[in-house]
């Protein structure tokens, strides 16, 4: 039997489905089975685009592995949560690594290898993806590269063909409305865990020190691995210093309390407003930004004991960069 009406009977539940495809589809070359799990009008929002259909992902996604051929995606966890009788919301973590040996978005070849995560939201129903948001980090593989973040993006845009023609970030402005419409569950840590990034971001950064572990691990944009309150301070308060005006809005919320596993959740947050401070992208530019943010954390008998957080710094320099002409 399938673990959800309309599913296929080879995967056991929603995490060895979600697993499993990304495997099935990257690492075994089934490039072909995307006509099978994304729906034709899905709808891919990521940082940097927004992307409707699904010729468009087969095509990113060839581009993709011509360019890092030996790309691997090893499923670090799936929280997520049912959201009708058949149908759930999955948010799962991915640590990849690559070698890019070939040309294509990051330029000439380097022959660096990677390491950087990517964090998305998936809505799947009749087994296949309907909706998505996803963050990948950007950051990591172009300091990597041992690039500097707004020159590269300056020659991101000039590869797309300038300013008036090249790929524009996901923002409010260009995105599609898709067929899920829900904001997650209502279990607990799920609660904990928006509640605590909310007082972040709406500038109560006391609150680290008493809802995280003294020990946490924590994982931030450009592939960062740090411990401890004053490294979750320095990302907090670096993001939000730099737009400071900036509307915080909590957008969707996963609580999960499974057996064999810690409490965790999975929270997708975005900012959206005017670089108008001195943190992560420099000095204030007055331009106009829309942030997507996914984080997932684990929860320990002392608070937050782990914390994964990604947001797309070169889908952030773009809007700035694209604003202020600085090309």
């Amino acid at each position: 039997m399938p673990f959800l009406p309309g599913f296929d009977e080879r995967w056991a539940d929603v995490p060895d489905y979600i697993i499993g495809i990304t495997k099935q589809i990257w690492e075994d070359r089934e490039i072909h089975s995307l006509h099978d799990y994304y729906g034709e009008d899905l709808i891919v929002r990521s940082s940097a685009s927004v992307v409707q259909g699904n010729a468009g992902i087969i095509a990113a996604t060839q581009a993709t592995l011509a360019e890092f051929p030996d790309r691997e995606l090893p499923g670090e966890d799936v929280i997520w949560c049912m959201t009708g009788d058949d149908s759930f919301l999955s948010s799962h973590r991915l640590l990849c690594t690559a070698t890019h040996t070939h040309p294509g978005m990051y330029g000439a070849p380097t022959g660096r290898t990677l390491a950087y995560r990517i964090l998305a939201d998936c809505w799947c129903k009749e087994n296949t993806i309907k909706d998505e948001w996803l963050v990948r980090d950007q950051g990591a593989v172009v300091r990597q590269m041992g690039r500097d973040i707004p020159e590269w993006t300056r020659e991101l845009i000039a590869r797309e063909g300038g300013p008036e023609n090249c790929v524009r970030p996901y923002t409010p402005a260009n995105d599609i409305v898709g067929p899920y419409q829900g904001r997650g569950n209502d279990n607990e840590w799920g609660k904990i865990y928006a509640d605590i990034l909310e007082r972040i971001l709406s500038t109560e950064f006391s609150v680290i020190t008493g809802a995280y572990d003294r020990a946490v691990e924590l994982a931030y944009p450009s592939h960062t691995a740090a411990h401890g309150h004053a490294a979750a301070d320095k990302f907090w308060l670096g993001l939000r210093a730099a737009f400071p005006s900036a509307k915080v809005s909590i957008d969707h919320v996963i609580g999960n309390d499974d057996p064999l596993n810690s409490p965790r959740a999975a929270v997708r947050f975005s900012l959206h407003g005017t670089h108008d401070g001195h943190g992560m992208f420099g000095a204030p530019t007055g331009a106009e930004v829309f942030v997507m943010g996914i984080a997932h954390a684990e929860f320990g008998p002392r608070g937050v004991r782990r914390e994964w957080a990604l947001v797309d710094e070169t889908a952030i320099w773009k809007q700035i960069l694209l604003q202020t002409g600085d090309i």
